[in-house]
Formats: structure tokens, C-alpha cells, sequence
């Protein structure tokens, strides 16, 4: 089959389609993106034209298509301790605190939002770990997320390419990843920490919290500005007091207006401790 180019209506209809099921914008010169990402669906359903595929992911029929679509226009750029700045905050200043109150029998609860295939998560993992090495013991939990299924599969098989663990540090390294013929496998007592969710950021939270981190970086930022500022708000409510909020480089928390986070670091926030909080239903 050759190549086809989308029409301009086209482009159009896919923009507005991935944004109103994902909240992803994609501005009218990523055709050229659109195209490539999306000839290999095409080919795969046996279509010649992209109007066709927009009928198809619009269609009942076509709902898993629609899944395949979202899945190969989401951006997923990770690295195991990407913004390593986010690890030394986590390490010298928000785990110590929680660790102590997990070994006194309380519960401890972090969320890896837009997840990708795991790195972030199993990050936050290797420094929890390494501080505590009995937390698989305690009530401790990390919760990694992405609208991605093929990213949530590779984040539960814990394998990764030798290339892309070239970031850790070298003890963490050689603690926690086992070599295989197919690559780096993930200590198993990272993995039992991480529990692995498909989520659509903008449709409803199948849990209430409430979290003491939450890792959203570089994520937020491919959203409109009205979906932004909406997440924030959610990711605020679902923190608890004294909680923690890590965003991407590029991204900034908009502060005031009733807002109880406060800054704490580069791209770092923490909830301030408020008198109208109340305990919310745990998430498991």
C-alpha cells in the first residue's frame, strides 16, 4: 500500500477526536507527525485513505482502534531518574518523614501520574527501597498510571534495553536489575511495590487517596491550557496536607486563587497544612 498524505479536514478531525478522549493537543503543523505515527494503523486495518480511518475510530466498531490511535500519538520520553533533582528532594526531604511513620504502622501512598513504561515509578522505587529496604513489609504503595496500555505492559514486565539503564547510579544499578538474555529485568522487590493502572488522566479517578507524592512531569503540558489548570486543582485535592507535587521541567503549578500548594524546590510543590482538611477513603 502507498503512502497517503491526510487530508487538511482530516488532520482536523483526528486533532479534536484525541482531544476530546485524551485532552492531547496537536497543533496544524504535526501533520507531517500525525502521518507517520499513524500510516502503520492504517496499514494494519487495511485502509487507503485517512478519512476512512477517522469513520472507523468514530464508530462503534472502531473503539479499539481508538485506543490504538491515542496509544501511537501519545509522546512517551522517559529516563530511569529523569530531573534527578525530584530523587534528591524525594530522598533528602519527603521519604525520611513517611518512612518513619510507615515503620510506626501508618500508611504511605504515591502516585506516578503518566507513568510511561515504568522508569519514573521504579525510580521512586530503587530511592524508597533504598532507604527502607523492608518496605514491601509496611503499608507502603506506589501506584503508576498512563493512558497507554503497551506503556502499562512494559512497565509490569520491568524490562528494559542495557542502553536505557545507563542513568542510575551505579549501586543502585548493580542492586536491583538482573541481566537476561533479553535485557535488564527489574528486581522483583521493586515490582511488588508498583502496581501498574491504564488511566485517562481526564475521566474520573477509580480511587480517592489521598497521596502523599504525586509525580506528574512533563505530561500536563501537552494539554490546553483549561485542562491544565484543571488537573492541578484534582492532583491538589487528592494530596494530602503536607504533600508532595513534582512537575516537569517546563511546567509550571498555577499558585494563589485558593490554591494551598506552596513552592519547595525547582518544579517542586508541597500542600500546606490545612484546617479544613479531612481524612479521605484510602486507595488500595
Amino acid at each position: 500500500m502507498m503512502a497517503v498524505t491526510p487530508e487538511e479536514r482530516d488532520l482536523r478531525a483526528l486533532a479534536e477526536i484525541l482531544h476530546y478522549h485524551s485532552g492531547i493537543v496537536i497543533s496544524p503543523e504535526k501533520g507531517s507527525m500525525v502521518q507517520s505515527r499513524l500510516a502503520k494503523r492504517l496499514r494494519a486495518k487495511g485502509l487507503n485513505d485517512y478519512g476512512s480511518y477517522v469513520e472507523l475510530i468514530q464508530s462503534d466498531a472502531g473503539r479499539d482502534e481508538l485506543r490504538e490511535m491515542i496509544s501511537a500519538l501519545t509522546t512517551n520520553v522517559t529516563h530511569f531518574f529523569r530531573e534527578n533533582h525530584h530523587f534528591e528532594i524525594l530522598r533528602q526531604q519527603a521519604l525520611p518523614k513517611l518512612i518513619e511513620h510507615a515503620r510506626a504502622g501508618g500508611r504511605m501512598r504515591i502516585w506516578s501520574a503518566g507513568s510511561s513504561d515504568g522508569q519514573e515509578a521504579y525510580s521512586i522505587a530503587m530511592v524508597l527501597h533504598d532507604l527502607e529496604p523492608n518496605a514491601e513489609s509496611l503499608d507502603i504503595r506506589i501506584l503508576a498510571t498512563d493512558i497507554d496500555p503497551r506503556m502499562i505492559s512494559r512497565g509490569k514486565a520491568g524490562l528494559y534495553d542495557p542502553h536505557a539503564i545507563d542513568s542510575i547510579p551505579v549501586k543502585l544499578r548493580e542492586r536491583y536489575f538482573i541481566e537476561t538474555n533479553g535485557g535488564c529485568q527489574i528486581d522483583d522487590c521493586l515490582r511488588r511495590l508498583v502496581t501498574f493502572k491504564e488511566l485517562n488522566l481526564h475521566h474520573d479517578w477509580p480511587f480517592h487517596g489521598p497521596f502523599d507524592i504525586i509525580f506528574c512531569r512533563n505530561v500536563v503540558i501537552y494539554f490546553a491550557p483549561d485542562a491544565q489548570a484543571r488537573l492541578w486543582r484534582r492532583f491538589e485535592e487528592i494530596l494530602k496536607p503536607e504533600g508532595w507535587l513534582f512537575a516537569g521541567h517546563s511546567e509550571r503549578v498555577p499558585l494563589g486563587l485558593g490554591s494551598d500548594l506552596r513552592p519547595a524546590g525547582i518544579t517542586a510543590y508541597r500542600r500546606a497544612q490545612s484546617k479544613n482538611s479531612s481524612g479521605a477513603p484510602s486507595c488500595h
